[in-house]
């Protein structure tokens, strides 16, 4: 899996208190507690946790072959428990990754997760400012072509 691309000088590490904002960030985000961590829920589905033990979140992925990529690919960044041996999740050195890079690693899971229905109107909301955005560059641009 290939990783997200980093700013150029961007400092790794995530916090816990950005961790939580990046997190509540997302439509329909709520913290609860699970096994003592601050946990994160996309309507009533997981979406991630920390964990205060080894400063790492738990990340769901697709299956057991991506946990296992991506282990291989980093294992200082990612690693696993004996706890999740048997499940699709990896477990991410926060320490390791950007901010930026967290907020990409969970629209991919919100976007798995989150109601089909809410993804789409924000995916056609986004849409709509990318279209009012340009039209109103195309008449910026027109209009300083009048001018001269």
């Amino acid at each position: 899996m290939k990783k997200p691309p980093t700013k150029k000088g961007a400092v790794k590490g995530v916090t816990p208190a950005q961790f939580k904002k990046i997190a509540l960030s997302f439509p329909e985000a709520l913290e609860k507690s699970s096994y003592g961590n601050p946990a994160f829920f996309i309507a009533k589905k997981f979406f991630t946790r920390y964990r205060r033990d080894d400063h790492s979140l738990v990340f769901i992925v697709d299956s057991i072959g991506t946990r296992d990529m991506m282990l291989e690919l980093d294992p200082k960044t990612y690693h696993i428990t004996d706890h999740y041996k048997d499940y699709p999740a990896v477990l991410v050195r926060m320490e390791r990754i950007t901010p930026d890079e967290l907020k990409l690693m969970l629209e991919r899971r919100w976007r798995h997760i989150a109601p089909k229905k809410l993804v789409k109107e924000i995916d056609e909301g986004a849409a709509s400012k990318t279209k009012t955005k340009a039209a109103k560059e195309k008449i910026a641009v027109t209009a300083s072509k009048k001018k001269r």
